[in-house]
């Protein structure tokens, strides 16, 4: 008879929290540094593309931010009822990235604005691969343990950061080294399916990740 895991015990369950709680902190402190830098950068140059990335920033740190109220109880089933509330900001942030880049990137595409050089907004492009793929795995594996969704959702959410910073990084480049401005709100509507996609996925995350995830088959969330 095949044995049934209950997950970790109360010590470990705690160890696990804290450790959310200090990988958000991080998250968000980079988040914020690079949503001015980006915001800044994308104004100035009027690209769609840094624009989104630095909305996408903020919204890293809003789901974050819910994250580190769930976990802010020290009580596991207080944390486990916010968990459905924090699950619904996290596809909600992500679905009004994907709304907002949509908009503007069809706006841009239409001929009703170019987006010019920046050289700044490379900057953030080019860090955030060599910072948020080490915040997300270790987030991801501490929600996985704690069967927790929305700490896995926000890992998803830390690592859309590191496919943005890829799409974002090939429009600048190309609109700088090749005059191509329209590489900039295409890049733009990529983010926007993206953010998309990953809204869904919290959407639906809410039933997911019990503390066994391996009895769950049917379950990916926290593949």
């Amino acid at each position: 008879m095949a044995s049934i895991s209950l997950g970790p015990g109360p010590a470990r369950r705690d160890a696990l929290a804290r450790r959310v709680r200090l990988l958000v902190a991080a998250t968000i402190a980079y988040d914020v540094v690079e949503a001015i830098v980006a915001l800044t950068a994308g104004a100035m140059a009027s690209s769609t593309a840094l624009i989104g990335f630095g909305l996408d920033s903020v919204i890293e740190v809003s789901s974050a931010a819910a994250v580190a109220w769930q976990f802010s109880a020290t009580d596991h089933a207080v944390r486990e009822a916010r968990e459905k509330t924090t699950l619904r900001i996290i596809a909600v942030s992500f679905f009004a990235l994907a709304a907002y880049v949509t908009v503007d990137a069809v706006r841009a595409l239409t001929g009703t604005g170019d987006a010019g050089h920046s050289v700044p907004g490379i900057v953030p492009a080019a860090l955030s691969p060599a910072v948020m793929p080490f915040l997300s795995a270790a987030q991801r594996r501490a929600g996985r343990a704690l069967g927790s969704a929305s700490a896995v959702a926000d890992s998803k959410q830390t690592l859309l950061c590191t496919y943005l910073s890829a799409v974002l990084l090939a429009g600048l480049l190309l609109n700088l080294l090749l005059g191509w401005s329209w590489a900039d709100p295409i890049a733009a509507l990529v983010i926007a399916a993206i953010a998309a996609k990953e809204g869904r996925d919290a959407w639906r995350g809410d039933s997911c990740c019990a503390p066994a995830p391996s009895s769950r088959p049917d379950c990916d969330c926290c593949a």
